[in-house]
């Protein structure tokens, strides 16, 4: 199974996404993570960009032709990022889910004037990728962080995928 989760800087993805791969056993993939891991923390533009998210389908692919469950978290704010993961779930035949994360925008920006370890994305990058996101049109579980604990938001995905 891939669960995919999205959503706008400082919501909680990561969070949730560990939490939910703890208590699930699934392989958890982090698009930040994998930037830092390729050495391109602070390179954003395009090709840097598809570098990043073409490593990270491969990292998906990899674990699901394991036979593990993966969860992926990432933005995921252009249906043209999110389409890959989609055709590798129906090219090899399993089930996907999409998680979209939200909180209030003044829960953000207090979230993101604190330095995290893996992300650099501040509030102006919140607004940029607020204003590029394309809405998730398949059908998906909608979180709002801001009123549920990490805790509760994996059981909230354990529960929808049931």
């Amino acid at each position: 199974m891939l669960v995919l989760i999205a959503g706008l800087p400082g919501t909680g993805k990561t969070t949730i996404a560990r939490t939910f791969a703890a208590m699930s056993g699934a392989v958890h993939l982090n698009s930040d993570v994998l930037r830092k891991d390729l050495g391109l923390m602070g390179q954003y533009n395009e090709k840097e960009k598809q570098l990043v998210y073409k490593a990270l389908l491969k990292c998906t692919e990899d674990g699901l032709k394991e036979g593990k469950t993966v969860v992926v978290d990432s933005t995921f704010y252009l249906r043209s990022i999110r389409e890959p993961f989609e055709f590798l779930a129906k090219t090899i035949d399993i089930p996907l889910i999409w998680v979209e994360i939200k909180a209030a925008e003044r829960i953000l920006q207090e979230r993101l004037q604190k330095p995290r370890p893996d992300s650099e994305a501040d509030f102006f990058v919140y607004e940029k990728i607020r204003d590029q996101f394309e809405p998730l049109e398949e059908p998906h579980l909608c979180i709002n962080s801001g009123l549920e604990t990490p805790e509760s938001a994996a059981k909230k995905i354990l529960q929808y995928l049931t």
